[in-house]
């Protein structure tokens, strides 16, 4: 018990030292900051934050609650929500989560959406990109503009070796598309939903790789299909 409260007057010494240089805490107390840690003024930290290392976070950010940050650098007006960021650096304006995943070495540009269930690994993001929610983008360099769809899975690993891919600028990736590393797409490219990509797509241009749909009218009836069930 004495362990714990000299623990807690201890978090809450260090939480005060950022109170006088701005920051907010919506409890002090639920909040553990440990290393060379820099935050900026009018920035908000929600309770069950954890901060670690070397890390910088800009001005008026806010850190919602159960978010992680370890060694990484956060610009201004960064907003995180129950997310964790290792090894990696986000720009201004830039949201993130809730739920998400930034691993180490990755680069996340300014006026981005890093959305809920999103996962970036050895990653570039250009200014403007979103990804908004349950796609995985590892070992790739994305540019300006990009939208990312729902269900995007950057397929790095060949069971043997890791690949590298590359989506140039203002391109849409639609959602549950893979794009089998390594492959580069370029500027101004749609891909449509559902397509699994195994080549280069040049500028400009629309690739759709998936089956074509086929309907058969009938066909449960003429198998019989709806008198067994009964």
């Amino acid at each position: 018990m004495l362990d714990y409260q000299k623990d807690l007057e201890k978090r809450i010494t260090i939480n005060n030292n950022y109170v006088k240089n701005g920051v907010e805490f919506i409890d002090k107390s639920q909040v553990y900051i440990k290393g060379n840690v820099t935050i900026g003024r009018g920035t908000v930290i929600y309770p069950c934050v954890v901060i670690e290392g070397d890390v910088t976070i800009g001005e008026n950010c806010i850190l919602g609650q159960n978010s992680r940050i370890i060694d990484s650098t956060i610009g201004d007006g960064v907003s995180i929500q129950s997310s964790h960021i290792l090894k990696s650096s986000v720009g201004d304006d830039t949201s993130v989560g809730p739920f998400a995943y930034i691993r180490p070495n990755s680069k996340i540009g300014t006026g981005c959406k890093i959305g809920d269930f999103v996962e970036v690994k050895n990653s570039t993001l250009g200014d403007g990109s979103k990804a908004s929610h349950l796609s995985y983008i590892g070992d790739s360099d994305v540019g300006n503009g990009v939208n990312i769809g729902c269900g995007v899975v950057f397929v790095n690993y060949d069971g043997k070796n890791k690949h590298r891919s590359n989506v140039g600028s203002d391109s849409f990736i639609g959602c549950n598309v893979n794009l089998v590393s390594p492959v580069s797409v370029g500027d101004k490219s749609y891909i449509a939903a559902g397509s699994t990509v195994t080549g280069d797509i040049p500028s400009g241009a629309l690739c759709v790789a998936r089956s074509r749909e086929e309907v058969k009218p009938g066909w449960v009836e003429k198998k019989g299909l709806l008198s067994e069930k009964k």
